[in-house]
């Protein structure tokens, strides 16, 4: 993102509350402003939509430490640590939380730079902006985001509010208020002056390089003080501005204090979220749509077993000498015992016949055949069948001689509430054949 929404927060939720955004690729201020208090953050959530929020918060709520740990495990390291730091630290190690940097520092036998802070601290830091509704992904002591001074035993220093940012190595730096910065520079100008004396050959010279080596580049103007420090003033910016545009020089830059169980987790757009709600939706109709098709074939497929298994019972009844019958080769077989039932003779056979006795029934539904006999050797099919009304009997005689066939109308005779009748059929071309038999 070119465009980044920079928030300073306050120790307590009564402090006030910078804002920034910062342009990458214009190099310059958007907007900046300041809110009276953390609940008014929810004013800044429309701007964090579609931007990087990074936030910074005051270092003297946190415990900037280096130390030689003797492990070359990071998971070893990370675990010892604590332990280590605990004569130092004013709280229980269980009610802190250790936020580890990757930085390297040149001339340093120190192996692990850690920032300190109190759980509870955290938490209520990342409440506020949750509660806003502000997604920040990054979070960091605010005086690692200073500009780092080129010079030896000289810091920058910036006020930001009631409070003043020093900066004074790659992993030091303090955040103090304003009315404690006569205390604090005498502090500074002392320390230096007995490191200064410890390293001297002469203690006359102590004078002469206790001002000269010490100095702070001030970035605003400080408050007033009688300490003997070396002010060097820098362009003034807006403290924002000026944590915006050296944030990512250095390596201690990119810092995170939210890390672990505080790492930020990933939020979809809401037009994502719609997508997948939509995707979501179209997934669980196509799974119900399988799920009911799968019965569906379960279902079928049980039908067609009971069926198949019909059809093995009903051959084997017709044809009781028969031990094994296979569905696949059932039809061959049935045509093979309706060839032999109906001889292999240029006379019709049985299933000719049949074949066209079936029209006749589909259209002539009220007659129920009831018997069915073929007689080989007159090549004639012989049927019992019963129907409502004589009427039946002659429209289906009709239907069968439009079918080619010669039909006779046995007896018929009443059986309560239907009538019995028979029929017998034959092909055209067999009565052709027997009456040329009795010509001759």
């Amino acid at each position: 993102m070119a465009e980044k929404l920079y928030i300073r927060l306050g120790s307590n939720a009564n402090d006030a509350v910078h804002w920034l955004i910062f342009s990458d690729d214009q190099e310059g201020i958007i907007a900046s402003g300041e809110l009276p208090h953390a609940n008014a953050l929810a004013e800044l959530a429309e701007k964090a939509k579609q931007r990087e929020v990074i936030t910074f918060v005051p270092a003297s709520d946190i415990s900037l430490k280096s130390l030689k740990v003797p492990s070359k495990s990071a998971k070893a390291m990370r675990l010892a640590v604590p332990y280590m730091l605990e004569d130092e630290l004013a709280q229980d190690v269980e009610d802190l939380f250790f936020a580890y940097s990757d930085i390297k520092v040149a001339d340093s036998e120190d192996n692990c730079f850690v920032a300190v802070v109190e759980h509870a601290q955290l938490e209520l830091w990342k409440a506020w902006l949750d509660n806003a509704n502000i997604l920040c992904k990054r979070m960091l002591p605010d005086v690692l985001a200073m500009p780092l001074a080129d010079e030896a035993n000289t810091s920058s220093a910036i006020v930001l509010g009631e409070q003043i940012l020093i900066r004074q190595g790659q992993w030091q730096g303090i955040t103090i208020d304003t009315n404690i910065w006569p205390l604090i520079s005498e502090s500074l100008s002392d320390a230096h002056i007995e490191e200064t004396d410890n390293s001297s050959q002469k203690s006359e010279e102590v004078d002469d390089t206790k001002s000269a080596n010490f100095s702070l580049n001030a970035y605003s103007a400080l408050p007033e003080s009688n300490a003997e420090l070396v002010i060097n003033p820098m362009p003034e910016e807006l403290p924002l501005a000026l944590l915006a545009a050296s944030i990512n020089s250095g390596s201690a830059g990119k810092f995170n204090l939210l890390q672990g169980e505080f790492k930020s987790k990933e939020q979809r757009s809401p037009a994502l979220t719609s997508w997948l709600w939509a995707a979501g939706i179209a997934t669980f109709a196509l799974l119900l749509n399988v799920g009911i098709k799968g019965a569906e074939l379960v279902q079928l497929n049980s039908q067609q077993a009971q069926l198949e298994q019909q059809i093995i019972n009903t051959y084997k009844k017709a044809f009781p000498k028969t031990k094994r019958v296979r569905i696949s080769t059932l039809r061959s077989q049935l045509k093979q015992k309706l060839k032999e039932v109906g001889g292999s003779s240029g006379e019709s056979s049985f299933l000719t016949i049949l074949t066209q006795v079936q029209p006749a029934l589909a259209l002539v539904q009220d007659i129920k055949p009831q018997t069915l006999k073929f007689d080989g050797k007159r090549n004639e099919i012989r049927m019992q069948a019963l129907a409502s009304s004589y009427q039946y009997f002659d429209k289906f005689k009709i239907a069968l001689e439009e079918s080619g066939l010669t039909v006779s109308i046995g007896a018929q005779n009443n059986q309560g509430e239907q009538i019995s009748g028979s029929f017998s059929i034959s092909s055209s071309d067999t009565k052709k054949s027997t009456n040329k038999r009795k010509g001759r």
